[in-house]
């Protein structure tokens, strides 16, 4: 496949007061990133509440997504479990439904070892769809250390990482020795910031972008400041990275997706309530959201 590069906007799943997923306001959100310039999309993962949605949901959401984008840019589904055999089902559903590439998170709550990691992401790998691994300790309970992610990355269909281990050595060291060496290769290993606060830096090391949480609510700007960054204008993306930092600490405030869809509710996009187990934004929160947000000249 191609390089993937940019900013890319990891998507929530609107909801209605009662509950029900809005796909009219999910169309909506699609056209609202494509207007702003985004580079790509990427629905259900973590921000979409993917854990909560029924896979009738999920496989309507995955048709409309397609359909609506038209191929004009990537659609990349977060196809992820920590059930082997059901990432596999999800990914292969991906796969027919016409998205351009799957995201698979690190298996969650097993804790599986090295070997079992491996195989994992070998599963998926055979699939015959490009593979981004997601590696988030922070929700696993397990990192994927650059040895081994070395070994998974060597697999066909492995396209890269959503690098969300925090870590800024391990990142260095993911593009240092498995995406530089592959950069001109037949077969790139991309790697994506799964923070969006570390978009600079990751960029700055030879990174490719990344899939944003806080681009759902400010779309244009993230785009900016990826763009800037991956031309080598670091003065700018200096001058774009401090703008947007207050609202990057600010959207997860609390668990993602809470901040982020409270704050899309305010300025009239279509967000709606979480589904439980995720609660409403605290109130006590609402005061620094807004202030971030009026910060970067978002007016409520």
């Amino acid at each position: 496949m191609n390089v993937l590069q940019g900013a890319y906007t990891a998507l929530i799943t609107p909801m209605k007061d009662g509950g029900e997923v809005d796909y009219d306001g999910f169309r909506r959100l699609i056209n609202f990133q494509l207007e702003e310039g985004i580079d790509g999309i990427l629905p259900l993962g973590t921000t979409g509440e993917t854990p909560t949605l029924d896979e009738d949901e999920e496989e309507k959401l995955i048709k409309l997504a397609v359909s609506e984008v038209k191929g004009r840019v990537p659609v990349i589904i977060g196809t992820g479990s920590n059930s082997t055999r059901h990432m596999v089902l999800y990914t292969k559903r991906a796969k027919d439904l016409g998205a351009d590439a799957a995201l698979v998170v690190t298996p969650y709550y097993n804790k599986p070892n090295d070997h079992g990691l491996f195989k994992h992401f070998e599963a998926a790998s055979e699939v015959g769809i490009p593979v981004i691994v997601y590696n988030i300790a922070s929700r696993t309970g397990r990192n994927i250390p650059t040895c081994l992610m070395e070994k998974i990355a060597a697999l066909p269909n492995i396209a890269g990482v959503k690098e969300a281990s925090g870590d800024i050595g391990q990142i260095a060291d993911v593009i240092n020795t498995i995406a530089g060496p592959r950069k001109n290769s037949p077969k790139p290993f991309m790697v994506f910031s799964g923070d969006d606060a570390m978009t600079l830096p990751l960029i700055a090391l030879g990174g490719n972008g990344v899939i944003s949480v806080v681009s759902n609510l400010a779309p244009s700007k993230v785009k900016a400041l990826t763009k800037a960054c991956l031309e080598g204008n670091f003065e700018e993306g200096r001058r774009l990275h401090y703008e947007l930092l207050p609202l990057f600490k600010a959207a997860f405030i609390e668990t993602n997706p809470v901040p982020v869809k409270a704050a899309m509710g305010w300025i009239g996009l279509p967000a709606g309530p979480c589904r439980l187990p995720l609660g409403c934004l605290d109130p006590k929160n609402n005061a620094p959201l807004k202030a971030a947000m009026a910060g970067l000249g978002i007016t409520l």
